[in-house]
């Protein structure tokens, strides 16, 4: 993939005043993203193409994690609604798992107080790092409106979270483990990240947009071959959010309940998607270092 896009820098730049100063690419394996195939591609490019390097670290974004002004550009995708933990004082927010429409407000408020400082913080932590004029592009979930109430902000958690409470009805867990849990996890609205930007102080926005994608990443409503079903988009979305919460739910409720858990929940939605089909609501972010 590395290869690819070198080929993509080298035949959008060529003849234009676009020009690619480094490129460097961190894999030691055989094949064609390896060292060795980086030499042959830029042999057979000749000096159009620089040196790149192309980076993915683990650990978190709210915080340090390369060089002082050693960055051109920082991509992340579907990172930045995750919070770096769960919000504090929302104790009484009994029979939710998020914000939920019986959440009291003061766990909304909770949850954007803890988006606001993480987000100012991933802002002065990628400033220390990308170049002045460097880019920076995020994409993340959202919400339509400002009020977090509304139901595009937690209908698909808040599905999760009755599963949960119908789980507890049954004795197979108890309540006050559903009481003590909370996903680190906000929506934001678009005005909400602009203020924040706009008040670190260390990007200028470039594009500030928002898209909509449906609840099933496989339902391709431009593909006419590709017919909607709910029952096969019901398993799609309760897996895909299996892959995403099943470790914090494991550590807080034990794996045994796991594989019930997820089947009620494509149930749930299935029975969702009978009234309503939904979609999940996006932002993406394009800033330029000052």
């Amino acid at each position: 993939m590395d290869s690819n896009t070198h080929n993509s820098i080298h035949e959008h730049g060529h003849g234009h005043v676009l020009q690619v100063e480094k490129v460097f690419h961190m894999t030691s394996r055989v094949g064609e993203n390896s060292y060795s195939h980086n030499s042959a591609l830029q042999r057979e490019k000749g000096n159009d193409v620089g040196p790149c390097f192309i980076a993915g670290m683990p650990g978190s974004f709210y915080g340090r994690l390369f060089p002082s002004k050693s960055l051109d550009f920082v991509h992340s995708s579907y990172g930045v609604h995750w919070l770096s933990k769960v919000p504090q004082g929302i104790n009484n927010n009994k029979g939710n798992i998020y914000m939920g429409k019986t959440s009291p407000h003061n766990v909304f408020e909770a949850y954007l107080e803890q988006f606001q400082s993480d987000f100012s913080l991933l802002l002065r932590s990628r400033a220390d790092e990308i170049k002045l004029g460097g880019q920076m592009i995020l994409t993340f979930i959202g919400r339509s409106i400002k009020d977090p109430t509304t139901r595009d902000c937690y209908l698909v958690l808040e599905l999760l979270a009755k599963c949960l409470l119908n789980m507890a009805a049954e004795g197979l867990i108890e309540e006050a483990d559903i009481d003590t849990f909370n996903l680190p996890h906000d929506t934001h609205f678009i005005e909400e990240v602009k203020i924040i930007v706009e008040k670190e102080g260390s990007f200028v926005i470039d594009q500030l947009e928002t898209f909509e994608v449906n609840m099933d990443a496989n339902d391709n409503e431009e593909n006419k071959n590709c017919g909607f079903d709910k029952f096969t988009c019901g398993q799609n979305v309760s897996r895909c959010y299996r892959a995403v919460l099943e470790s914090l739910l494991v550590d807080h409720f034990g794996q045994a309940i796991i594989d019930d858990l997820f089947e009620r929940y494509a149930e749930f939605i299935v029975e969702y998607l009978s009234m309503e089909k939904t979609k999940n609501f996006n932002i993406v972010i394009s800033m330029e270092r000052k």
